[in-house]
């Protein structure tokens, strides 16, 4: 297990030279490494959304395309919304990433093994939705070489599957009030609150 990434490294490297980029949280575990990178205003935390975060960022790379969408979430999550690969490999946003934090259980629940230890092939499924642009990142030169291209409007959609160490790390807790989160995302994007 020595060979896997260390998830914080991981998201940490991936939002270091974000700029505007939106970073949108799956739930649980990438939402805390999302906030131990830094909480920010463009940060959009998911707390009970399991399955969502994906087409949530579907929809924020559609209604903001001069904007980089960066979707960071783990692979039970991602196994819940399998179906939203195949909807963006149709709509095609070309500002949007989407990183899958895979640790082969789910996390959240008590560390039962997941399906992608076995037989799912996350990035296979997402190249066969018509992501082309799908890859497996194992080395942190990877990540920072994928992190550079998340500026890239002309680029996406892209995938990217990085194995992550199943350790369970301490939860960093970002805002949790909902309202508050999605006011302060609206206001950096400059929209008034609701």
């Amino acid at each position: 297990m020595s060979n896997l990434l260390d998830r914080r490294a991981v998201v940490s490297a991936l939002l270091k030279d974000r700029g505007d980029a939106v970073a949108i949280g799956g739930l649980g575990a990438s939402t805390y490494d999302i906030a131990a990178a830094g909480d920010h205003d463009r940060n959009l935390y998911l707390w009970g959304a399991m399955g969502g975060a994906v087409m949530i960022g579907l929809g924020m790379a559609l209604a903001q395309p001069k904007l980089p969408v960066v979707v960071i979430t783990g692979d039970g999550e991602m196994l819940m919304g399998m179906g939203s690969l195949a909807t963006v490999g149709l709509q095609k946003p070309r500002n949007l990433s989407i990183i899958v934090l895979d640790n082969e259980v789910y996390g959240e629940t008590g560390g039962q093994a997941s399906h992608t230890g076995a037989s799912t092939d996350l990035v296979g499924i997402a190249r066969c939705c018509g992501i082309a642009d799908s890859r497996a990142l194992s080395t942190m030169a990877e990540i920072e070489s994928f992190a550079a291209g998340l500026q890239d409007l002309s680029a996406g959609p892209r995938f990217a599957s990085v194995k992550i160490d199943p350790a369970n790390l301490e939860r960093v807790l970002s805002h949790r009030d909902g309202t508050f989160i999605l006011n302060r995302l609206r206001g950096a994007l400059g929209y008034q609150p609701i």
